[in-house]
């Protein structure tokens, strides 16, 4: 199964240093942005699933939740 870079929303962890990231009912946290992403994709592989493509820059995956 391939999903598209734009179904992964990276967040501001409030309340806490880091970042969190959102995929498919998955959620990792990281003390950075690359961090987080990191270890979704690591998440998705784990359950067979990629990416269509890497993004070009990750601080356009980030959003307000």
């Amino acid at each position: 199964m391939q999903v598209s870079v734009k179904k992964i929303k990276i967040f501001k962890l409030k309340n806490r240093k880091g970042y969190g990231c959102v995929c498919l009912n998955h959620l990792t946290e990281g003390r950075s942005i690359a961090q987080a992403y990191d270890r979704m994709l690591k998440a998705l592989r784990r359950n067979k699933i990629a990416l269509k493509r890497d993004p070009s820059n990750l601080k356009n995956l980030i959003t307000s939740l």
